[in-house]
């Protein structure tokens, strides 16, 4: 009879966030200073960017964990039941492109003209950062797989 030592979770580091950090924003800002993208957002249905967040979230667990064959989301660290990882992935993503679309002003700058109110403009941003968070998900993914020991 083998005995097995308990399971303990691999440590989640603020350097993987950091690696996390670095790819989302490069791969974020093209997405957030080009017109196109705010077009699409303010011709877009809220349920096509709550499908877009979808995505992201899909995106963002199958680079982590059916990509990269050697990590397990029940090998982590987990907060109710959810891999830290995976949290500070959504968080880096979203948050990377909202940072930067503020930073830039470009709510205000391509939609200027077009919004009367705040809401509105709230509304629009948020679109707008669903499409930026479907490249800056690959962009974070990458290099948390990339860099990881």
């Amino acid at each position: 009879m083998k005995l097995r030592r308990p399971h303990r979770p691999r440590d989640f580091r603020l350097a993987d966030s950091a690696q996390q950090i670095v790819g989302g924003f490069l791969l974020a800002g093209p997405f957030v200073v080009t017109e196109e993208v705010w077009d699409l957002a303010a011709n877009m249905h809220i349920l096509q960017s709550l499908t877009l967040v979808a995505i992201v979230f899909a995106i963002g667990y199958a680079a982590l964990y059916k990509a990269d064959t050697t990590r397990e989301p029940d090998d982590e660290q987990e907060v109710a039941g959810i891999p830290i990882r995976f949290i500070s992935l959504m968080c880096v993503t979203f948050g990377s492109v909202t940072v930067l679309a503020l930073l830039f002003g470009a709510p205000e700058t391509f939609l200027a003209d077009e919004t009367e109110t705040t809401s509105a403009l709230a509304l629009i941003t948020f679109k707008a950062v669903t499409v930026g968070s479907v490249f800056s998900v690959v962009g974070a993914a990458t290099a948390d797989s990339i860099f990881a020991k």
